[in-house]
């Protein structure tokens, strides 16, 4: 089977599931063999998720036989997991362990006893007679796993504890047989057979803490549902949700998981998005918008049309995105597999010289060879084959969880260092979409409500803008006949008798409206970077003159969280850079409201690569945040670049990380969390070496006996797998949204009355889903943007929205549910 196109759909790469490894020098070993396939072009191993990347174009059946020539077992992963499926390994049995600790304490009672001042020690072919199961049976694993790594010419940590327990047993075999023991010899059988036992139970340990480090994956996968309710010829039928198609119709009930991603054709709700974008709050839904399979229905009863289902809806790819993350390697792992394709040579090297070593010094054979039984027992190549994997895997589960995407390793690692954050602004640090920044004349209401008719049928963004504002302040709309676009100028309709025009300076000039009384305003918001259209009605009896009854200026909305955002990465050290196409007046609005000193406007997508690149030439380590195409050469060139999920495919594909809300405050997060990460790394690798260079010659120079050397070669591992498992407890730094910055001579400021436009009510009167879901219905009828998060028991009502506070209280009082607290939250 050609491997050219992989099962998730990446050219010339292939992902095998790998079966065997036990340490670093199992992993170095599967790339060698892979890597000599005809046709591998590159191969990759993850210990900790037990899987291989290979790239190229060479058969699928090759590389099986070739791994398994290797001594291991290969199998291709699936494309799409089921949904029972558990995304990591199963864990291996206690059982194994148990049956050796059982057989093995026995065996520690001289040992126990001599602590004491007594003398209890078994007869000799008792101690045979409990060891032999576990060397034999239930230590079988390394004796396999070791021959399998001779026969491929290699060694790794099972032929080390094959090797070393062997010889105990071996030793105390030999002294029983040849009667030595009448003379007060001591037996070794409890050296073997509780070095097999302390290995057993770490390696069921280490098991079980990797399992969690792919816990984030569990919880994404979770998020699938298994029925749909599909409505069919007027009917409403259940069917697995694995059978739903592209164009069905969803009934999405309240409480509801949405099966497919797709677009609401009717109905109005909120949905839980906190897994898939780390929202919080449940956010609004209505016609026309997109839902995400995998979130869950609040109290409405939607119709969704379905865009895409299985590996095309959005859970599958984050789910995708988040394993081919943790299966790739960092770039500071090179070193390890370095270290680690000499390290079994290196220590059965040093194991005999210090057998050796002691023979020639002592004499004695017998301590010789527990010295070298104990080198090769407490050589830990496992501690350093799961020191960076296993923080990769934590780390990006974790930044998944709260919406922060990561597509590599290496982005994961190189975002540590970056000392400095280029801004794209449209649909960065601002909405990306035009609103009413201003509206001027002798009666502004009276503006609004004509520019509003006459772009009542329009699609046009700005006339969107326009329907918003009047909506929300409650204009009548009178009807307007024969609207018509007046191409480069602007629209004209009949509206109330009148003919109205809204439009450029071009179309004022040539309908000769004198425009002098508000020229000074339209200069002040145009120098601010604002659009400005001019509302002008027909003067009856004068024929196609004009007067001008006002102006409305158009902006973009800084995201409410920019300011903050920015300020925490300047506080973090950060140097913050902003890059806009835009006019100046635009740039300067935007970066004075949020707080940028360093700003470009004018910047063509191909110079913002430039930039990014003079940047980095200057020694500085980048990293680009954007949203759209014209982003895309910067996100390329940068030392990592940062999509914004709501843009376009393309600079997601560019990006190493992909933000999924539109929070610029994930930027830092998203920083932190590699720093978090990259730390981890270094104080396993830190420890995984320390352990080793100390521990090789404490036992070398006969301070360590086999039995401690087993028990700190089972701590090694599971102490790095569990360190990496603190990152779990990371969490984002809690948004601080700013409100009022209508001082700003530019930006405009999400529309606010308070200090704050996060509200905390106590409400009373609400007991059921029910009141909640009229509470929530009856906020939103003042703000329809507005998100609402109810806590039932305790009454507590969170609101994030712009409206006044005032109005919010009195409309939740009217609906019959009183409000006995409020505060800012």
């Amino acid at each position: 089977m050609d491997t050219s196109l992989d099962q998730h759909g990446k050219p010339g790469e292939v992902s095998f599931d790998i079966f065997g490894m036990t340490c670093a020098s199992c992993v170095a070993r599967v790339e060698k063999a892979l890597r000599a396939v005809p046709g591998v072009e590159d191969a990759s191993v993850n210990l900790a998720l037990e899987r291989a990347s290979v790239r190229g174009a060479a058969d699928s059946g090759a590389i099986i036989k070739a791994v398994r020539k290797a001594g291991y077992e290969a199998a291709l992963t699936p494309a799409v997991r089921a949904r029972s499926a558990a995304p990591a390994r199963a864990v291996p049995g206690w059982w194994p362990a148990a049956v050796a600790a059982i057989l093995s304490a026995p065996l520690m009672l001289p040992m126990l006893g001599g602590l004491f001042g007594a003398s209890w020690t078994l007869p000799g072919w008792l101690q045979w007679l409990l060891a032999t199961p576990v060397q034999f049976w239930l230590g079988a694993r390394f004796y396999r796993a070791g021959w399998k790594a001779l026969r491929a010419g290699a060694g790794n940590m099972d032929l080390l504890v094959a090797i070393g327990t062997s010889a105990a047993y071996g030793l105390s075999l030999w002294l029983l047989l040849a009667g030595r023991t009448h003379g007060g010899a001591h037996l070794y059988f409890e050296s073997s057979a509780v070095v097999i036992t302390l290995v057993l139970l770490g390696k069921w340990l280490e098991a079980r803490a990797k399992r969690q480090t792919v816990a984030a994956i569990g919880a994404l996968e979770s998020l699938r549902a298994t029925e749909a309710l599909v409505r069919r010829a007027g009917q409403d039928v259940t069917i697995d949700a694995d059978a739903v198609r592209v164009g069905d119709l969803l009934v999405v009930r309240p409480g509801a998981r949405v099966a497919a991603d797709g677009k609401v054709e009717e109905g109005r709700s909120h949905l839980d998005e906190s897994l898939l974008t780390g929202e919080s709050l449940p956010v609004p839904k209505g016609p026309g918008e997109r839902v995400t399979g995998g979130a869950v229905n609040g109290e409405g009863l939607l119709l969704v049309r379905v865009t895409a289902v299985g590996a095309a809806t959005l859970l599958a790819q984050i789910i995708r995105q988040v394993e081919d993350a943790q299966a790739l390697k960092a770039p500071i792992q090179r070193l390890v597999d370095r270290v680690s394709a000499v390290f079994v040579p290196v220590v059965l090297l040093v194991s005999l010289f210090t057998f050796i070593g002691w023979v020639l010094v002592g004499g004695d054979w017998q301590a010789a060879l527990l010295n070298a039984v104990a080198v090769q027992v407490i050589a830990c190549p496992c501690a350093l084959g799961l020191a960076t994997p296993t923080a990769i895997m934590v780390g990006t589960g974790a930044a998944a969880r709260h919406g922060i995407l990561i597509r590599d390793a290496e982005a994961l690692e190189t975002a540590h260092g970056v000392d400095t954050v280029v801004f794209d602004k449209t649909g960065t640090l601002t909405e990306g979409r035009p609103v009413v920044a201003a509206v001027e004349g002798r009666d502004p209401g009276q503006v609004l409500a004509l520019a509003a008719a006459v772009q009542q049928a329009s699609d046009h963004p700005l006339a969107r803008a326009v329907g918003e504002l009047a909506r929300a302040r409650g204009v009548a709309i009178q009807p307007a006949r024969d609207a018509r676009a007046l191409p480069g100028r602007g629209v004209r309709a009949e509206v109330g008798g009148a003919t109205v025009w809204l439009g450029n300076v071009r179309l004022a000039a040539e309908l000769g409206a004198a425009t002098g009384e508000w020229q000074e305003a339209a200069a002040r918001h145009e120098g601010e970077g604002r659009t400005v259209s001019w509302l002008l009605r027909g003067v009856a009896g004068k024929g196609g003159d004009a007067e001008a009854l006002g102006l409305l200026a158009f902006g973009d909305r800084v995201r409410a969280h920019a300011p903050a955002a920015v300020a925490r990465l300047q506080a973090m050290g950060v140097r913050v850079v902003m890059l806009t196409g835009d006019n100046a007046g635009a740039a300067r609005a935007v970066a004075g409201a949020v707080g940028i000193a360093d700003y470009a406007a004018g910047v063509l997508p191909g110079e913002k690569a430039d930039h990014v690149q003079r940047e980095i030439a200057a020694g500085r380590k980048v990293a680009m945040v954007g949203d759209g195409i014209n982003d895309a050469p910067a996100l390329a060139a940068a030392n990592v670049g940062i999509a914004m999920a709501g843009g376009t495919d393309v600079a997601m594909h560019s990006a190493g990380i992909t933000l999924m809300r539109g929070d610029p405050g994930l930027v830092a997060d998203a920083i932190e969390v590699s720093q978090r990460t990259y730390r981890k790394i270094r104080q396993n690798l830190g420890w995984a070496f320390a352990y080793n260079v100390v521990g090789i010659p404490l036992a070398a120079f006969g301070l360590l006996n086999p039995m401690l050397a087993g028990a700190a070669m089972a701590l090694s591992s599971v102490s790095v797998v569990s360190n990496a498992l603190l990152l779990r407890r990371w969490q984002p730094a809690p948004a601080h949204p700013f409100t009022d910055m209508s001082s700003t001579s530019g930006a405009i400021a999400p529309p606010s009355t308070g200090e704050n436009t996060m509200y905390e009510l106590t409400v009373e009167g609400m007991s059921c889903g029910h009141c909640v879901g009229r509470v929530t219905k009856t906020v939103q009828g003042i703000d329809a943007a507005a998100k609402v998060e109810i806590d039932l028991p305790t009454k507590k009502v969170k609101i994030d929205s712009g409206a006044d506070l005032d109005a919010i209280a009195a409309a939740i009082d009217e609906a019959g549910y009183p409000v006995t607290a409020r505060a800012a939250a």
